[in-house]
This record gives C-alpha cells, sequence and structure tokens, in this order.
C-alpha cells in the first residue's frame, strides 16, 4: 500500500519515478541511519531523505498511531515557511506500508545550495564568527517566539546562506522532531544545548539573546551554560552505559 502526497501533480509523477529507482541512482549525500540523496531533475536538484524502517512498534505506530517521520518533516516545512522561517521548499512524501504497519518512507524537497552550517561556526577561526552568532541568536528568538519547538535544535541542522551587507539567511532542516508550542523560559534555555556551544559562543549567544528577551545577560549566558553542560553529561553517562550494556 501506499500513500503520497505532493506539492503538484508534476511533482507526484516525478516523485514516484525518483523514488522506483532511489536503490540505484542519486548522488548519495548522506547514508546512516537514514539515506538522502540528490537528483537532477528538469525542476531543478532535489534532496530525497529515505527513513530507515522503523522496528515492530513503531511501524503500527507509524501507520495507525501517529505520523511517519516523511509525513511530518513534510507538513512541518510548510508551517515553517507559512511562519516566515526558512526550510528547503517541500515537495512532497511518500509512504509504503502493509497490514502490519510502515515499511519504507521518503521526503522530498528542493535542494538547498548553501555556504556553510553551524557546526562550521564552532571553529574560533572562522570569519564573521560574532556577526554569524548574533544573527543566530536572533534567529533562534524568531523560532521560539513562533512557538517552534525543534528538538533536533543541533550544530548540522541550521544550513547558511550568505547575503550582501553581513546578512545570512538560516535554513532549518531535519525538521520530523518539532513540536508547535508556547515557548517557557526553561525550554528556550535548553533549546540550545545540543548544538556543542563553546564557553565564548555561549557568551555572544547569551548575551544577544538576553537582549531581545529583556533578561539580565549574565543570567541567561549562566542559564545556557548550565544547559549545555547537564546536557553533555547526560550524553557521556548515555554512552557510557551503552559501551557496557555492549560488553555484557
Amino acid at each position: 500500500m501506499m500513500n503520497i502526497r505532493t506539492s503538484s501533480s508534476f511533482a507526484q509523477d516525478k516523485v514516484l519515478e525518483i523514488i522506483s529507482s532511489f536503490s540505484h541512482s542519486g548522488k548519495t549525500y548522506w547514508e546512516k541511519r537514514n539515506t538522502i540523496k540528490v537528483f537532477d531533475t528538469e525542476q531543478g536538484k532535489w534532496n530525497v531523505k529515505s527513513f530507515q524502517v522503523p522496528h515492530l512498534i513503531n511501524r503500527f505506530a507509524y501507520k495507525y498511531v501517529r505520523k511517519s517521520k516523511a509525513r511530518r518533516s513534510y507538513e512541518h516545512a510548510e508551517i515553517l515557511l507559512s511562519k516566515g522561517i526558512l526550510t528547503p521548499r517541500p515537495i512532497g512524501y511518500v509512504e509504503y506500508s502493509n497490514f502490519v504497519g510502515l515499511t519504507n518512507s521518503f521526503y522530498v524537497s528542493e535542494n538547498l545550495e548553501y555556504d556553510f552550517n553551524f557546526e562550521k561556526v564552532i571553529d574560533p577561526n572562522f570569519p564573521d564568527r560574532e556577526n554569524i552568532l548574533k544573527q543566530f541568536a536572533r534567529f533562534s528568538f524568531k523560532l521560539h517566539e513562533n512557538r517552534i519547538h525543534h528538538f533536533d535544535h543541533s550544530k548540522g541542522n541550521t544550513l547558511m546562506c550568505a547575503k550582501e551587507d553581513g546578512l545570512y539567511d538560516f535554513y532549518l532542516i531535519d525538521l520530523n522532531r518539532m513540536r508547535f508550542e508556547e515557548m517557557s523560559y526553561e525550554m528556550r534555555i535548553d533549546n540550545f544545548n545540543r548544538l556543542s556551544l563553546t564557553d565564548d559562543m555561549i557568551q555572544v549567544i547569551g548575551k544577544e539573546y538576553a537582549l531581545l528577551i529583556g533578561k539580565d545577560a549574565a543570567q541567561v549566558t549562566d542559564d545556557i551554560r548550565k544547559s549545555c553542560q547537564k546536557f553533555h553529561d547526560f550524553t557521556v553517562r548515555k554512552s557510557r552505559w551503552k559501551k557496557r550494556i555492549g560488553k555484557s
């Protein structure tokens, strides 16, 4: 059984053509749990994300209980664009399932030619770094003010395109883990903790974000630092636990 939704009838035909040839064509951009490939089409380059086949419980859940990652990615992209938040233009999604549940799913969007992602800015010698960090703080504030809680607000999931006069466009990707809800102060602060921020980055972002929310810069900076440290400690403990389980 197949379910497909696309932005146009033309896109539907092309999406189905690409999905049918996905395993043996396209240029592979990423291949771990999920696979991302780029395809050349008459409408430009398209980015196609094939999600890992879920385990049995999630196969059932994604068909009968909640939306699949591919569907959420598409619908979240539409919501982001409606709120003035940039993300590569969504083209469609495809779901395959049987009586047990979801098997394969794909999300298709326009391929974005970007200049760099947030991870590059971690380098202390990256050009125009402080300016970029201040603009990133404003971008994060815009997300939070628009009730956008991106659970994967991490170093690889914000793409940046340089413009004129020292300005940058910020594009969100990896959209399936997202909730649209009022963001409390604590939620806003914790939303920075997956970014692998260094102390000097926290200082710049914290000060700029404090100005935007009308709070003391020292307090906001300290709260971001504590949240980042707490998340780091948690990931270290989790990694050690997985290693112990693997050895047992």
